[in-house]
């Protein structure tokens, strides 16, 4: 058995071989293996290494209903295996969506996920019984929190390892057995599946060459009837405006469209999407991005223009980000 073994998907997909998550199953073993192929990426076999390094704690409570997504035990974890707990778990760096707190050690992560729940989470449907896609999820922050808002079935996907084995190291401790995050990207969805009540993209729009094509991708997971809750970058203007950086964005070499609100509401009906409506727009702020110990690269200060904290630092409009939430016709 590889090191890349340990990561257990079975029992995931024995329980999707009777469900509507079938067409899935049928692939979801060869999936994993190349996404966690130890070939391809050559830092995997020392985060493993990490993983299987956490110790083993009695947990006497979890917290997924709060800021800070955790696990705790009693009495207390002494400060010396708390040390090196948060010495282990620093071996999985960076941390990017967070936070979390497992036994006294709080992982400040770079970004203040829970800030973007308090404003998504008054316009969700009720998430009690769904099943729910969290595309792009990192280490599953959401996904947690999604758990925690009474979720029946919780499947992460996002194609670096890292933000994998983070997920297996939290796992480890939270143990929800209806809460998984897999190596994967939306392309590797079959596609019509049709299957999830709740679907969350959350920063990737912006990712996609083409963003019609990922709007529709996220639709052709839904089941009539089903939510879409998109969190993307766009920027201030009418119907119709859309920013196409030529070159870098806030040094992101990969970002392709940033629409308007009214643009990224059209393209949803466009696609056949129906109650299409802003939920929140606001600017991102280094309050909620920043550099920590957890994530010691730089961060949203230093991409914007030092002498003008409006524009990055390529001249574009600063980082602005809208939640918008649509729905598949039907019930």
């Amino acid at each position: 058995m590889s090191r890349a073994d340990t990561l257990d998907y079975r029992p995931l997909i024995e329980r999707w071989r009777d469900s509507p998550l079938q067409p899935w199953a049928a692939q979801l073993q060869e999936q994993i293996a190349a996404g966690l192929s130890l070939q391809r990426y050559g830092d995997l076999p020392r985060w493993l290494d990490a993983l299987a390094a956490l110790p083993d704690i009695a947990v006497s409570h979890r917290v997924l209903d709060a800021a800070r997504v955790g696990a705790d035990c009693e009495p207390p974890l002494p400060e010396p295996e708390r040390a090196a707990l948060r010495d282990t778990l620093q071996r999985l760096r960076p941390w990017r969506k967070g936070p979390f707190e497992l036994f006294g050690v709080h992982i400040d992560t770079e970004w203040r996920s829970d800030w973007k729940w308090e404003r998504i989470a008054p316009h969700l449907d009720n998430l009690a019984g769904r099943r729910v896609l969290d595309v792009g999820c990192g280490s599953g922050y959401h996904c947690w929190r999604m758990a925690g808002a009474g979720a029946a079935e919780v499947i992460g996907i996002d194609p670096t390892p890292l933000f994998v084995v983070q997920f297996w190291a939290l796992q480890k401790y939270l143990q929800q057995p209806h809460t998984w995050v897999l190596p994967l990207g939306i392309q590797h969805v079959p596609p019509g599946l049709r299957a999830f009540d709740t679907v969350f993209s959350m920063g990737v729009l912006y990712h996609r060459r083409s963003p019609m094509d990922h709007l529709a991708e996220l639709r052709d997971c839904l089941r009539p009837g089903g939510q879409l809750v998109l969190e993307t970058l766009v920027i201030e203007g009418g119907p119709g405006d859309t920013l196409v950086p030529e070159g870098r964005y806030a040094r992101m070499g990969n970002v392709w469209f940033l629409p308007s609100v009214d643009t990224l509401l059209g393209w949803l009906r466009k696609l056949g999407f129906v109650d299409a409506s802003l939920a929140d727009v606001a600017p991102t702020t280094s309050d909620e991005q920043r550099a920590t110990d957890w994530m010691r690269f730089h961060s949203l200060a230093n991409f914007l223009d030092p002498d003008d904290a409006s524009r990055t630092i390529e001249g574009h409009p600063a980082p602005r980000r809208a939640v918008v939430t649509a729905r598949v016709p039907g019930q």
